[in-house]
């Protein structure tokens, strides 16, 4: 036990409120009080449900049991709930709590996940002096800032890449500087993906080491490994199911599943090009029920063709910035195992 520090029941330093809006029954405005979502803000109402500072976490749905600090006069929506922090703990250190605790071992519900106070109440947590919380959360506060700067740098060069493409290319759909149009399907060998190979397992090893690409979003769309590619060429995937148009550059034989588009480039399509392109498109699909993206729906594109050569002075700007990016997400990483290895220290 540390120095001073108490282990009480979560409940004994926080309970819980409830929320009753529901975000179709709003009405918002541009002036008045944040209604908080999930996501963040989802606007202003004219009352609000919490005088003071509180926690928020999300009960139900996607993201279960993440939490973070809002402000005074705000509400939460009804997927959220209210913690409300007793005079023992601040709200700030209540935070860095509740998500130093293994919450996912308290969630139910496959379809719609979600979770109890009542029964995560229950925890034995340290509770330390209100001096010690504060130094806790100054220095949590510092190595998150610092996380936060760096994810920030990767917006600002993910956004000098975009401007980059617009400045040597134009706007690839409205074609402003005039380039030369051939269909999709004459730049590229289109292909979607089948069935998963039967030999498909989760984790790499020596016997299977080619990956197997999906729809997914998360970790670029890896689904597993297999032995055998089926996809030789470098290639841009773009989703067909799920979030759509979605591309992602794939430089290694792979195999895709589960009708994930293929474009191989030809002769005169970088694949960095390419993948810009194909960002910028923002391609959408049909279908009521299930909405999808086909090759027969995308082959027929006209897409502008720019010099081989400016395409590849392009690419060679790019391969600069993601080295940086890369460099910058090696940081962040390193960051996140330092400010886990803090959280381990303080909490467990």
């Amino acid at each position: 036990m540390k120095h001073n520090w108490e282990y009480k029941r979560l409940g004994d330093v926080c309970e819980k409120g409830s929320s009753n809006l529901i975000q179709k029954n709003l009405e918002f405005s541009d002036t008045g009080f944040d209604v908080f979502g999930a996501s963040g803000s989802l606007g202003k109402i004219s009352y609000y449900q919490q005088e003071k500072p509180y926690i928020g976490i999300v009960k139900d749905g996607s993201g279960v049991g993440r939490c973070n600090v809002y402000p005074a006069k705000s509400s939460l929506i009804g997927t959220m709930q209210y913690i409300l922090a007793k005079d023992t703990v601040t709200n700030s250190f209540l935070c860095y709590l509740l998500k130093s605790l293994n919450l996912s071992k308290y969630v139910n519900g496959a379809a719609i996940p979600h979770i109890y106070f009542k029964d995560y109440k229950k925890e034995i947590v340290p509770v330390p002096p209100k001096e010690v919380q504060k130094q806790i959360v100054t220095e949590l506060d510092k190595i998150n800032e610092v996380i936060e700067d760096c994810h920030e740098l990767l917006r600002n060069l993910d956004a000098l890449s975009l401007s980059l493409f617009y400045d040597f290319f134009g706007d690839p759909i409205t074609n402003p500087k005039g380039w030369e149009t051939s269909k999709f399907e004459s730049l590229c060998k289109l292909s979607a993906g089948g069935d998963k190979p039967s030999d498909t397992q989760k984790d790499k090893c020596e016997e299977k080491m080619i990956p197997v690409y999906s729809n997914g979003i998360e970790n670029e769309g890896l689904y597993g490994y297999t032995s055998q590619p089926r996809i030789i060429e470098p290639s841009v995937t773009i989703s067909g199911r799920g979030t759509l148009g979605v591309p992602f550059v794939r430089k290694k034989p792979f195999v895709p599943i589960i009708r994930l588009i293929v474009a191989t480039p030809m002769s005169n399509m970088n694949i960095t090009f390419l993948f810009y392109l194909i960002k910028l498109l923002n391609l959408k699909g049909k279908g009521a029920a299930i909405p999808q993206l086909t090759v027969p729906m995308i082959k027929d594109l006209l897409l502008p063709v720019p010099p081989l050569s400016l395409q590849e002075m392009f690419s060679s700007l790019i391969e600069r910035i993601d080295a940086q990016k890369k460099a910058v997400e090696e940081t962040i990483a390193n960051l996140q195992t330092l400010l886990d290895s803090r959280m381990d220290y303080w909490f467990n």
